[in-house]
């Protein structure tokens, strides 16, 4: 009799779980750029497919390749039934302001903008202080005194990236020269390597011989035009080291995948919250990558800077500016 009743409970929490899991349907909308971009995209990518492995729960993504294509996507998933429904783009704000607003019994979240709905979550990154990281290490490991910043689309959030790599530089040296240049002004910019390439190669014949991308799959051209003519890229986003061994002096990881994981976690376990969630260093959502790849290239005092700069931004000792604040750099 107890051993029925224990198979009984069993198969009743059984079933309690599988009913738990067959009530979430997540659904990922991408930035334009592709999904494998090895950066931004693939890096939400990486979060929903943790997910799945570990959970079993299968997710529907899309990738949109216009403005009004993303609108579209994130109607027709909330339209299906999928919950949450999240978008990684600022591009995806208005779009985010409509549906949500239509489908109140769905969860949104949206990455890298802020929509002010009660089913809405928005993911927020301190791309300022990740990039003054960064910025460090480059002022330390420039032999010319110049440094390179190559953006995607000429928007405050890329110029926000561009200005606390500036503070970074400037650190580590007074006197540095930081060239910047942007892609484009149009979503085209995150997704057009070859202009990426001719204005990294512009700065390296200025004299840059550190060159940071913040271009989403653009930036695949910084990286590859600064190892071809022997200077370091500086990857973003997703940890980019592997793509040039000894070439990338390091990247400038963004959390996006935490972004990710965490909505389609915290909805399965009925513990999603909505409003504004900001992420630095203190949260562990922006940082820069150490690996196999680059520790050649990390000397212990590059490294010693770096980690004194993290903690002191964490202690508020060093408060890195955010451009998106006022819309100025003050260096």
């Amino acid at each position: 009799m107890m051993k029925k009743t224990l198979l009984t409970l069993m198969t009743m929490a059984a079933m309690s779980a599988t009913a738990l899991a067959a009530e979430i349907k997540p659904a990922l909308v991408y930035g334009t750029g592709g999904k494998f971009d090895k950066s931004f995209n693939e890096a939400a990518y990486g979060g929903a497919e943790k997910f799945k492995e570990e959970t079993g729960v299968e997710y529907r993504d899309f990738e949109p390749t216009s403005d009004t294509q993303g609108e579209q996507a994130i109607r027709n998933f909330a339209s299906r039934g999928f919950n949450p429904v999240v978008a990684v783009s600022f591009a995806w704000t208005s779009a985010m302001e409509k549906v949500a607003a239509e489908f109140p019994d769905t969860k949104f979240v949206i990455v890298d903008a802020v929509v002010d709905l009660p089913n809405v979550r928005s993911v927020v990154y301190k791309e300022e202080e990740g990039s003054y990281l960064v910025g460090l290490l480059a002022g330390m490991a420039s032999e010319t005194g110049k440094v390179g910043f190559v953006g995607g689309m000429d928007i405050p959030l890329i110029r926000k990236f561009g200005c606390g790599y500036v503070q970074g530089v400037k650190a580590a040296n007074p006197d540095a020269e930081v060239f910047q240049n942007m892609v484009g002004t149009t979503g085209a910019a995150w997704n057009d390597p070859v202009r990426a390439g001719e204005l990294t190669k512009n700065q390296i014949d200025q004299g840059a011989d550190v060159i940071y991308a913040a271009a989403g799959a653009s930036g695949l051209g910084v990286l590859q035009t600064a190892a071809d003519n022997d200077k370091l890229g500086i990857g973003v986003d997703s940890n980019q080291n592997h793509l040039h061994p000894g070439k990338v002096l390091t990247s400038m990881v963004k959390r996006v995948d935490l972004a990710v994981y965490n909505a389609f976690k915290d909805t399965q376990g009925d513990a999603f919250t909505s409003g504004v969630q900001s992420l630095g260093v203190e949260q562990d959502g922006v940082t820069y990558a150490v690996d196999e790849n680059n520790k050649e290239l990390i000397t212990p005092e590059m490294q010693a800077a770096a980690d004194k700069a993290k903690a002191d931004i964490i202690a508020g000792t060093v408060k890195v500016h955010d451009y998106m604040s006022d819309n100025s750099c003050p260096n």
